[in-house]
């Protein structure tokens, strides 16, 4: 297989694998455990890559898919809030408030297939194939056009993997991302053969399940698992070599990660040290809800690490005043909470905190948390109303790191300095010769 030369016709092919660390390709490219994505590594043109901030899948596939940022989208977490009246939901495409990169192509006259792109749920219609990711719970729901229904029901199609597998029976887990990564591709391998497309994305979300569940027992050498985990990585790699060889002549590749990944040390519960330094009370004993807070509430914490003042005018149970009160409150969380420590060790476990305007901008800025709290790699911020400690561990062994996701444009030297995932959208549309819209904020890296 010739990894490197493919004529240019600008037609773009993306193959995303979620949560892929560029540290874990360089040891993988070093063991020959990947030979394919080794060999992309080899070449010199792969690069570590910035995410976002928060670092989650949800957050960072948006910034990609519309070259902005959260403030401007609108996708901040997992999680969010109406905050009066009281609504907790999760965020889908209909909350996105800007177009897509597929939806801009669609414009252009150019034609997609896009495959399991976290945050296409419900699907948008394009001029193409979408198949949105596992925010869909029916297969009958998530393609459009609706008349690809059969086919995918033909194939098999998996939406995600059980991840409560991943907790309760790991080898049934290893099973189901064996079976859901097969379906995935055979989908892909159709769908690119019997489709006209310009741009072809088949995003893999399995590799983040897999190392949210069996990160550390890799990265600790553990008998069963490492084996299991590398193989698993192997079998993601020789899909890459299926996808690139059935690539049509003229298709430049696109290979990339969102963010990457590292053991977790502790998850940490916020609203625990919210609660613990009287910011956050309860009228109840065993909160159900945040809808039971006490009005004497000065904030609150959604995962992960965004923290929310009780801000009167604004939220259901506001009762900080806008202004100077608002301001030094936020102040003086941002202070104090940088000094929160691992009790068993003494170690620091917050790396940095933002006031939501130093990070974000846009018209949805005022939907943003007021304060957004980064943790150390290895203490993995969590959401839970109630917890006996500050501090413990769960079924979970990985968490989302900000600075080691990994972009590969075929044929192609990067510009030097920081990549950020924002970055790539307005690149695409120059290696593409598609107009850039006013509104994309990241820069072309070719």
């Amino acid at each position: 297989m010739n990894i490197f030369k493919r004529k240019k016709r600008g037609r773009i092919a993306v193959f995303s694998i979620d949560g892929l660390p560029y540290s874990f390709v360089r040891l993988m490219a070093e063991k020959g455990v990947m030979p394919n994505l080794g060999a992309l590594y080899s070449s010199g043109k792969m690069r570590r890559m910035n995410s976002v901030y928060p670092t989650i899948s949800s957050v960072a596939w948006s910034s990609f898919m519309t070259g902005v940022n959260p403030g401007q989208h609108n996708i901040f977490g997992f999680i969010d809030r109406e905050p009066n009246p009281l609504d907790m939901f999760i965020p889908t495409s209909s909350a996105m408030k800007v177009r897509t990169l597929w939806e801009y192509l669609s414009s252009a006259g150019k034609r997609s297939v896009v495959i399991n792109v976290p945050v296409t749920y419900p699907p948008r219609n394009i001029n193409g194939v979408l198949i949105s990711c596992f925010l869909a719970t029916k297969v009958e729901k998530c393609v459009y056009p609706e008349s690809y229904v059969p086919k995918l029901q033909q194939w098999n199609y998996r939406i995600d993997v059980d991840s409560w597998l991943g907790r309760k029976d790991k080898d049934k887990f290893m099973q189901d991302l064996y079976n859901t990564l097969e379906r995935r591709l055979y989908t892909g391998m159709q769908l690119m053969q019997s489709e006209e497309w310009d741009y072809f994305h088949l995003h893999i979300m399995e590799s983040d399940r897999i190392c949210h569940f069996l990160w550390a027992q890799w990265e600790q050498g553990d008998g069963k698992w490492a084996p299991q985990f590398e193989n698993y990585f192997a079998e993601i790699d020789k899909c890459l070599g299926k996808f690139r060889d059935k690539l049509p002549d003229g298709t430049q590749l696109i290979v990339m990660s969102d963010h990457g990944f590292c053991a977790v040390k502790k998850e940490v519960y916020v609203n625990k040290w919210l609660a613990d330094n009287d910011y956050l009370k309860f009228n109840t004993d065993n909160p159900q809800s945040l809808a039971e807070i006490s009005p004497e509430t000065k904030a609150y914490s959604l995962i992960p690490g965004r923290i929310y003042i009780n801000l009167k005018g604004r939220e259901w149970a506001g009762t900080v005043a806008s202004g100077q009160e608002y301001d030094e409150l936020r102040q003086q969380i941002s202070t104090e909470i940088k000094e929160m420590e691992d009790s068993e060790c003494g170690a620091k476990i917050v790396d940095k905190v933002f006031m939501r305007e130093a990070i974000y901008k846009g018209n949805y800025l005022k939907r943003a948390a007021d304060i957004i709290v980064i943790p150390k790699n290895g203490y993995d911020f969590k959401g839970n109303l109630t917890a006996d400690e500050l501090a413990s561990k769960s079924e979970l062994t990985g968490m989302h790191t900000y600075d080691d996701a990994m972009l590969y444009i075929e044929d192609t030297d990067l510009a030097e300095g920081e990549i950020e995932i924002i970055d790539v959208l307005p690149t695409i549309f120059t290696l593409m010769k598609v107009e850039m819209p006013f509104i994309v904020e990241g820069k072309s890296l070719v």
